[in-house]
């Protein structure tokens, strides 16, 4: 095996480049928690791990030099692509960015026009494994993420057999969210050259990036132990389930994990007081801070129930405004910070109209006071009615929240039932309903619930087990015959 095990890390976002959601905090934290690790921690290698996204024109280039390293084209039934490498560092990990019309054509990272991110994510996932060749490194895996570079998975299956260059590489894709499969690329394949094969998927997944990325794919990782179990099921295989248990060896679960440093109670500079396990009293500042902050009344005696979410039904949120409602003669207030669904900001606002006294509706972004949040709050609350892996919680309990969650996904796997938060099976506002009363219940014993917020602060959700985990992956891929056709 070679000293270095070389690993090209692909997505659409990264922070702090260009961050839109999670994939962001992952592409941002992962790629350095791989390099970061021990030759002992990665099987006897060090990882040479490198980070390639698309030279979004909304990327954030502050701090970093970028300097053209080569560039080539990329060949289409329409005439050539040219395309230009740029490279950069941030905190010693390698960046390179891929620069070409359909990347510049597109303002933002995500467009509401399929065709057009169709084309740019296809070009982007050819044109990072061409570029690899014109930048003279040889990559051992390439580790694609979501559907946006799911298509780099494909093309390497296709293309290593005749390929020298290509010949030895594996490749790796994560799933952080199975029901985005991506546009179809119909027209894409067919620019660039790709005759589909005969594939086990459904009919369906053959023009869609994910189940092709996922086909093509050496290794498949969820992004949590109990979401890569569901996945291989009817109610979370979003109709792959039966292409997935057929590669069920091949499937693994890695919990996600959070910048610890970002999330970090005792040195957060948008806290009204700073804390740890051992000074928690002070905690109470930051709840008070809150409370002033949106005009609610300070009562330090009275739970405030929060989440910080996306307004989507996926993350519950219609059951969150319905549960509230059935909390009668208990005393609570509650936190809202997101945007989404225009209904749910809707029905958002109309809670606050409802509850002027104990309910804030923020209906926006804002990171700093999601922290305030966090540390505010005495209750976090996530009913999701599927969850592949949930940062919210993680960050929840590092701060002393104390989450009240659907037993679903990443977050089955990160709550112990009246240990670090409380669990509800049905995703349903009564038995949300139902949990937060329990929750409510234990807040009135103060030692019973300082011990709570103690066992989730200890828990340790850094990016570092996670990275050991990637790293045994890689190991076995080395290990295993490349497949190609």
């Amino acid at each position: 095996m070679p000293e270095k095990l070389k690993i090209l890390f692909l997505a659409a976002e990264a922070d702090p480049f260009v961050k839109v959601g999670g994939l962001g905090d992952v592409a941002g934290s992962l790629p350095a928690a791989l390099r970061a690790l021990s030759a002992e921690s990665a099987g006897g290698q060090t990882l040479d791990v490198r980070l390639m996204l698309p030279l979004h024109p909304v990327v954030r280039t502050d701090g970093i030099t970028l300097r053209l390293e080569t560039a080539f084209s990329v060949a289409h039934a329409a005439g050539e692509i040219q395309a230009k490498v740029y490279a950069a560092e941030w905190d010693g990990l390698p960046v390179y960015f891929i620069s070409a019309e359909p990347v510049n054509s597109v303002q933002t990272v995500y467009s509401a026009n399929a065709s057009l991110d169709a084309e740019k994510y296809a070009f982007f996932s050819l044109a990072a494994l061409e570029a690899t060749r014109h930048l003279g490194w040889q990559p051992e895996i390439i580790h694609a993420n979501d559907w946006h570079t799911a298509l780099a998975c494909y093309a390497l299956k296709l293309r290593r057999k005749g390929d020298e260059f290509l010949r030895g590489m594996r490749s790796l894709l994560t799933i952080h969210n199975l029901p985005f499969m991506g546009p179809n690329i119909s027209a894409q394949l067919a620019g660039y050259g790709f005759e589909a094969p005969a594939t086990d998927l459904p009919w369906w997944g053959n023009p869609l990036p994910l189940p092709l990325g996922l086909w093509g794919a050496d290794a498949i990782v969820a992004v949590s132990p109990t979401y890569a179990r569901e996945i291989l099921t009817p109610a979370a295989g979003c109709g792959l389930e039966t292409f997935l248990s057929g590669r069920a060896l091949q499937v693994f679960g890695i919990l996600n994990g959070i910048d610890t440093r970002r999330f970090d109670p005792q040195t957060d500079p948008a806290l009204e007081k700073n804390y740890s396990t051992q000074t928690i009293k002070a905690r109470q500042a930051n709840k008070a801070g809150l409370q002033r902050q949106l005009k609610l009344p300070e009562a330090p005696g009275m739970p405030v129930l929060a989440t910080v979410s996306r307004l989507d039904p996926q993350k519950g949120m219609d059951l969150v405004f319905d549960a509230l409602r059935y909390l009668d003669g208990l005393d609570w207030q509650a936190v809202l910070l997101g945007t989404g669904d225009p209904e749910l900001e809707t029905q958002a606002r109309m809670l606050q109209k409802d509850f002027p006294n104990r309910v804030r509706a923020e209906v926006r972004f804002d990171a700093r006071l999601a922290n305030r949040i966090y540390a505010g709050s005495d209750i976090l609350m996530m009913p999701s009615r599927y969850e592949p892996c949930g940062l919210s919680q993680m960050i929840a309990m590092r701060y002393g929240s104390v989450p009240v969650v659907r037993a679903t996904g990443g977050l089955v796997d990160t709550i112990r039932e009246g240990e670090t938060g409380f669990l509800f099976a049905e995703p349903s506002a009564e038995s949300l309903s139902l949990a937060l009363r329990r929750a409510i219940s234990v807040f009135g014993d103060k030692d019973a619930w300082q011990a709570l917020q103690l066992k989730g602060m200890s828990r340790d959700f850094s990016w570092e087990a996670s990275a050991r985990q990637y790293a045994e992956v890689y190991q076995s891929l080395l290990k295993r015959r490349v497949n190609t056709l």
